[in-house]
């Protein structure tokens, strides 16, 4: 058996950050399971003798980092974070305000540094740890609708694909997931908040993607707790991976890019190729 590890889960409340505290729970590690609404977060996963709830805006570093105190007094370490909360501000660009794209940064991107920035003194002191960051194929592929949120999750890999090397020689290690379609509540009033429709020319393709998103909700072909379980399994392997593509369609789409990237490469080898100085 694995050596029991303590599991420090944010956006633990609702959607896949329930399914991952459960499934850690399951796996017989001690978590940590925050949210801005404790109460919520208990009714989520009831009692257990390896449970600790957490009040976490992960938007507040004072909170981060007092949270993650609160982790150590009780369990000693933290062995493995997972950022996962997060929430979807949908809309064309043009319809999204400054201060909504702010938010979606503020959330996505800044929130799981906070959370990080608190955690990475823990886990360098123990000489251990893992880092995982719930990204999304949003985060390798754009496509319309989805700037904010594609944004932020686009500084996400960036972000954790270059922490890595700086926090290797300390014994820790990072993940980053890339769900495809996860029939999560991430389609939900409560996650998702669409820009207000205020251009013509936009006004009709935005009626027809939040009707197509409205009726994908609660079909989408991903199991959240297979993928926690999933997720809990490559957490205990000596070198877990530092990105998974999760979910068939999520490895479809990645594939995709991946041969587009190379293509669009190749094109343009020769000019590309043909750029130095000619002394």
């Amino acid at each position: 058996m694995p050596e029991k590890k303590v599991w420090f889960i944010t956006g633990a409340g609702r959607g896949m950050g329930v399914d991952i505290a459960k499934a850690a729970l399951a796996a017989g590690n001690a978590v940590v399971a925050t949210g801005r609404n404790p109460e919520r977060v208990r009714e989520a996963l009831g009692e257990a003798p390896d449970l600790l709830v957490v009040r976490l805006d992960i938007t507040d570093s004072a909170e981060a980092q007092a949270a993650v105190r609160t982790a150590v007094d009780r369990f000693g370490r933290v062995d493995v974070l997972v950022n996962n909360a997060g929430n979807f501000i949908a809309g064309f660009f043009e319809e999204i305000s400054p201060e909504q794209f702010r938010w979606q940064i503020e959330t996505n991107m800044f929130g799981p540094m906070n959370v990080t920035r608190a955690v990475l003194p823990v886990m360098r002191a123990q000489k251990s740890g893992l880092v995982v960051a719930i990204s999304s194929t949003g985060g390798l592929i754009g496509q319309e609708f989805c700037t904010a949120y594609s944004a932020s999750k686009f500084g996400i890999e960036g972000w954790i694909e270059s922490l890595a090397p700086e926090v290797a020689p300390f014994g820790i290690r990072t993940m980053v997931v890339e769900p495809g379609f996860f029939r999560t509540d991430l389609l939900t009033p409560e996650s998702t908040n669409y820009a207000q429709s205020t251009i013509e020319d936009y006004a009709e393709r935005t009626k027809r993607t939040v009707e197509n998103w409205k009726a994908m909700n609660g079909k989408q072909g991903g199991d959240p707790a297979k993928l926690a379980k999933a997720l809990v399994a490559l957490s205990d392997q000596d070198e877990p991976p530092v990105r998974w593509v999760a979910g068939a369609d999520a490895v479809e789409a990645v594939e995709k890019k991946a041969q587009d990237l190379l293509a669009q490469v190749d094109a343009y080898r020769d000019v590309s190729s043909d750029l130095a100085h000619d002394a």
